[in-house]
């Protein structure tokens, strides 16, 4: 059996953190879904069809790769796919507290469907994309935190 993960987020935009997640998690599966959610919370910064061309841009050898936006509850996201695995990557404790909450209902609602955590490197701990939006809204740098194919 082929197995398929999910790894949600709103990527708004890609980091090299989450590339990082990314890279590390291809060894543990044979495809993984980059799902772009559409979170009520967040106004994004970034078009979801920008996202999407950003990370196949940068995994564009990499067939195992895929990048797509959703709407939805992620675990339903994972059924319409195939996906046995939700990806989940962590930089600090609050981060597990919130994650946990999420993979716990997500736990209630489909047992069958397994969260795996992963930890970034400790070089991308800072990285946020909510910071890196601030660097870009107030003209700064960001080639630290970012992709080169990002480009906006």
């Amino acid at each position: 059996m082929e197995r398929i993960c999910l790894f949600p987020g709103t990527f708004d935009p890609i980091t090299k953190g989450h590339v990082d997640i990314i890279q590390r998690a291809l060894s543990l599966f044979d495809k993984l879904v980059i799902g772009i959610g559409t979170n009520s919370s967040k106004q994004p910064m970034f078009t979801v069809e920008q996202r999407c061309e950003w990370i196949r841009e940068i995994f564009k050898d990499d067939e195992r790769i895929v990048a797509t936006g959703y709407t939805g509850l992620t675990i339903d996201y994972c059924k319409q796919i195939g996906a046995q695995y939700i990806l989940r990557g962590i930089r600090y404790v609050s981060d597990f507290e919130y994650e946990k909450a999420i993979a716990d209902m997500n736990r209630m609602l489909s047992p069958d469907i397994e969260t795996l955590f992963l930890t970034c490197s400790p070089e991308y701990s800072t990285i946020s994309s909510t910071l890196v939006r601030d660097v870009i809204r107030n003209n700064g740098n960001v080639s630290l935190f970012i992709p080169p194919e990002v480009k906006y």
